[in-house]
């Protein structure tokens, strides 16, 4: 039976894309991958339970089975979450960055966690399929709505905002990321904007410190954005104020006259930490509450998770990688007190484009004005070893990072703190089994993301 999607009068329990966690009741949406076709599953979703099936090309099912034929399933999802949009009466928040969204949108919903129920992005759910999911799953009691809004090309932050329609548009940071599609970092930053230029009227923006030209860029279209951060060019109220950092890099500060402790270390989640205050400030959450419900914040794997193997001590930043990001967990890493030495290794930055090798030689030259013992330079950081010219005492070269362990293997005594830092395509992850081999069994210390 077909059925016209723009008229869906047929109550559902859900909205799915994957055949194999349907629900009794739910919408199956057939979205078509580079990979698969959700065509093809559209029977096993019916015998899961489903109640209809969104399709853009003919499928055969049985009489008493409803489908809703679109021209393109991926805009038929955002469209059925724009509806959900619509029938929202709560504020919903909206956080974009180069780097640290996920970090401060998990420092969001816990900010405003202890007095309000907050629906938010799971992961970094952030994409074209996660974030109208994320909106669709919107269960009615929620106070509050954070999504996470992700991008790699031209026009995907435009997409994801006209469906979102934030009352609270976030920017965390712009930094040269996807530059392979976004071309430049104005190309970078013009995307991130995207955003606040979609904010509800009479809605709020909020953007990190850095860079400069973000505030000023952001002003320019909300112009009474907050701005939040450690610099002075944060606003009166939005910069930590008597702050300590212990030996791991862990901080503690002041904020409205309340005490916050983060269990994520490094500066640069104090600065995510400062717009979640920003964020639960505006949306009316008392400064106590908000400190309160900071120190439960916990991102998840391969963000920088904090590990002990034996008497190794690593920092697992394997999720994503940029300039910005390498610079933020180099600086974390130097913040630690090794009983002997600090160790990055280090691993291809992807989707720069043609701005790979420079940015690559960049980053290597930053790592090594730090006071990082030995550089483990890997893939494209390999390569721009020659162009760096340094010596091979200091950095240990390789194509990639199985091909780096043995003799990394070999300069490790014990004690020192190894810094695991590449873009989720090097999977640097993989030499996790190769340290607990040699070293011994992992425990979890703690989480942070660069």
């Amino acid at each position: 039976m077909r059925a016209d999607l723009a008229d869906v009068s047929s109550t559902f329990s859900g909205v799915s894309t994957d055949s194999r966690a349907v629900q009794q009741g739910d919408l199956y949406v057939a979205l078509v991958g580079e990979h698969f076709d959700g065509h093809d599953f559209v029977a096993d979703a019916f015998a899961k339970g489903a109640r209809g099936a969104v399709v853009s090309r003919q499928v055969v099912t049985e009489p008493n089975q409803t489908l809703y034929p679109v021209d393109d399933t991926l805009v038929a999802l955002g469209a059925l979450a724009s509806r959900r949009r619509d029938a929202l009466e709560v504020p919903v928040v909206a956080i974009t960055g180069s780097s640290g969204k996920t970090t401060t949108k998990d420092l969001t919903r816990a900010a405003l966690g202890s007095a309000r129920r907050v629906h938010a992005t799971e992961g970094n759910f952030n994409n074209r399929i996660g974030m109208p999911l994320t909106l669709l799953a919107t269960p009615d009691e929620a106070d509050v709505v954070v999504l996470e809004l992700g991008t790699n090309e031209p026009g995907e932050i435009r997409t994801l905002a006209a469906i979102a329609r934030p009352d609270l548009a976030v920017v965390t940071t712009v930094g040269e990321s996807h530059l392979e599609k976004l071309g430049s970092m104005d190309g970078v930053l013009q995307e991130k904007l995207d955003l606040l230029r979609a904010v509800a009227a009479g809605g709020s923006c909020v953007v990190g410190d850095e860079p400069t030209i973000l505030a000023d860029r952001a002003r320019t279209i909300c112009s009474d954005a907050r701005v939040a951060g450690w610099s002075e060019r944060a606003d009166d109220g939005l910069r930590p104020e008597s702050v300590e950092a212990d030996v791991s890099g862990g901080y503690r500060f002041r904020w409205r006259g309340q005490a916050v402790t983060l269990s994520l270390p490094g500066r640069h989640s104090v600065a995510n930490a400062m717009i979640a205050l920003a964020i639960a400030d505006l949306l009316g959450v008392s400064p106590s509450d908000a400190a309160q419900g900071l120190a439960t914040a916990a991102p998840g794997a391969m963000r920088g998770e904090v590990r002990s193997v034996g008497d190794i001590t690593l920092i697992i930043d394997c999720y994503n990688a940029n300039p910005q990001s390498v610079r933020a967990a180099l600086e974390l890493l130097e913040s630690h007190a090794p009983a002997t030495s600090r160790v990055a290794v280090l691993g291809t930055m992807l989707e720069l484009g043609d701005h790979a090798a420079a940015l690559h030689e960049e980053v290597l030259r930053d790592a090594l004005a730090t006071g990082v013992d030995l550089i483990v330079a890997t893939g494209l950081f390999s390569e721009a070893v020659d162009a760096v010219g340094v010596s091979a005492d200091r950095v240990l070269c390789a194509d990639d990072w199985r091909a780096a362990y043995p003799e990394l293997r070999s300069r490790l005594g014990g004690g020192e703190v190894v810094l695991l830092k590449a873009s989720r395509g090097v999977a640097m992850e993989g030499i996790l089994p190769l340290f607990e081999d040699d070293f011994g069994t992992t425990d979890l210390v703690g989480v942070v993301e660069a």
